[in-house]
């Protein structure tokens, strides 16, 4: 992906965690920057740390409710309108929900469902007509090893992430006539800001999904670097903990009955049963 003008990013979920690292990476190298987020002083501070970060690069703050369609299709027009047109966009923006089949209310699997998989179906249904326009283009989706593993408790975040898999394998086969790339992130525990919106009916998962956090041995940089690379490779699955490519490997070749057995034996170990 390389032009003689500077790149052009859209990020949602911008102004804090991973997003806010990935726009970090593009704006030292010069990329126009645009971080979409519903927290707007988190999003001007965000802007203004940016354009001193490389106040040669142009990076700017969107407000944008990846529930609310219209946020998205505003966002994109605004960015063609400014920017003449975009080369990725990085469909970021997510939370968490914990807890067991029976004790987790509708109203939050709703929640979920809306922020997670219908926030990237809103991304990528406006920013692919001006993809197509150009001629060129990649999206990233961000999903998780919970998309590709089956974690117990964690039904309605997992069953969100792995539609953002499978929406995202769909997209790879249906874009390429059009010359539009796509990537899946399916990042496992990093220090990231997650943490902040999850709902949970798990006593102490707070404890628990900080120290998961705290044993990674990647950053949300590490991961930003990682991403752009992937990019750049046209990589389609971005599995950056090794850890996580090999039990998926495993999942993959073993028989049912014990990855399954294995699965529980790490539940129980991470319950301290």
């Amino acid at each position: 992906m390389t032009s003689s003008s500077p790149q052009r990013i859209f990020i949602t979920g911008g102004a804090s965690g991973f997003g806010f690292a990935l726009a970090k990476h593009y704006a030292k190298r010069g990329w126009r920057v645009s971080i979409g987020d519903i927290a707007d002083d988190l999003g001007a501070q965000a802007e203004s740390e940016l354009n001193e970060l490389n106040p040669s690069a142009e990076c700017r703050y969107l407000h944008c409710n990846v529930t609310q369609e219209s946020d998205l299709a505003k966002a994109i027009a605004v960015l063609k309108r400014d920017w003449d047109g975009l080369d990725v966009i990085v469909n970021n923006a997510g939370v968490a929900q914990v807890g067991a089949i029976d004790t987790v209310d509708m109203s939050d699997w709703q929640w979920i469902t809306d922020i997670n998989l219908f926030g990237v179906v809103r991304g990528c249904k406006h920013a692919v007509p001006l993809f197509k326009h150009q001629g060129s283009g990649y999206i990233v989706n961000v999903a998780s090893m919970a998309g590709l593993l089956d974690v117990p408790n964690m039904s309605a975040y997992n069953a969100t992430k792995a539609a953002v898999v499978s929406i995202s394998e769909t997209l790879q086969h249906e874009l390429a006539p059009d010359n539009i790339g796509v990537s899946v992130l399916c990042p496992s525990f990093f220090r990231t800001n997650l943490g902040n919106s999850m709902r949970s009916t798990v006593p102490g998962m707070d404890r628990t999904l900080d120290k998961l956090m705290s044993k990674s041995a990647l950053s949300a940089d590490d991961i930003a670097q990682i991403v752009a690379t992937a990019i750049e490779k046209r990589q389609f699955y971005i599995v950056p903990h090794a850890n996580a490519r090999r039990i998926w490997r495993l999942k993959t070749w073993l028989p049912r009955r014990w990855y399954a057995r294995m699965m529980q034996k790490q539940t129980a170990k991470l319950r301290g049963k």
